[in-house]
């Protein structure tokens, strides 16, 4: 009789601490000191009048680019900060300026990791990325700071 009562403790046991497990990662990134909007571009053209009092906008070859940071998320390992340059209303590129590098292994994931969420991002051109495999909480991280960016620069 004492055995099926261990057994049975145990077992409850095991469960509370299973279910109590956190798995949810939905959580308010932090934002970090000085992370916001840089613009680095703005649009020019330029115009010409004639005598019949029409105006004909001559557009430059420089397009219009922006450059966005996103709030820095803080995972179990520590922050992501994403950057991204928009250029026309497109993302034409995404770069991760900070993310977890404490360990041997956080730089071996994320040198890994971090180059291909880049290139997601620039093709996906939103937050509607793929997670990459043993790397959950840098691109996690790397969504949240992502979509920041993209809420900033009004995409």
């Amino acid at each position: 009789m004492r055995r099926i009562v261990i057994a049975i403790a145990s077992t409850i046991t095991g469960l509370v601490l299973l279910f109590s497990w956190p798995t949810s990662l939905n959580r308010t990134p932090a934002t970090a000191a000085g992370a916001g909007t840089t613009g680095t571009g703005t649009t020019t053209g330029s115009t010409s009048s004639s005598g019949g009092g029409t105006t004909t906008t001559t557009p430059s070859a420089q397009p219009a680019t922006a450059t966005y940071t996103g709030a820095s998320a803080q995972t179990r390992y520590g922050g992501v900060t994403v950057q991204i340059t928009v250029t026309d209303g497109k993302i034409t590129d995404a770069q991760a300026t900070e993310y977890p590098r404490g360990s041997r292994q956080d730089q071996q994931i994320n040198a890994y990791a971090i180059p291909r969420l880049n290139a997601e991002a620039v093709q996906a051109g939103s937050a509607q990325i793929q997670m990459i495999s043993g790397a959950t909480f840098t691109s996690y991280g790397y969504i949240q700071s992502l979509q920041d960016a993209i809420d900033q620069a009004g995409l």
